[in-house]
């Protein structure tokens, strides 16, 4: 299983969690209630999930709130990331390689 990096992105006005994926990062914003942005970055990791299982790392230094929430949305993250992987292969959805 491939471990891709995950970090915190802090502006002034937003702050987002960046998730490395493919050629360009997700950006997932946690300062704004946008559930299409999440949509459309979880279609992103189904799309590139086809290819081959994967996990997140955070990449943090800060010990602040942002840090927190995106360690626990990480967690869930992978756990669903690992079960849809798991389906995507009873159904013989994975690309091969």
């Amino acid at each position: 299983m491939e471990t891709k990096k995950a970090t915190i992105k802090r502006e002034d006005a937003n702050t987002y969690l960046v998730l490395e994926v493919g050629e360009a990062p997700l950006q997932i914003i946690l300062t704004d209630d946008n559930p299409n942005n999440v949509k459309m970055v979880f279609n992103s990791l189904l799309k590139e999930l086809k290819k081959g299982l994967f996990e997140f790392n955070l990449e943090d230094e800060s010990q602040d709130l942002y840090n927190n929430i995106c360690t626990e949305y990480l967690t869930q993250l992978n756990s669903e990331l690992k079960a849809i992987y798991d389906e995507l292969i009873d159904y013989e959805l994975v690309d091969s390689e």
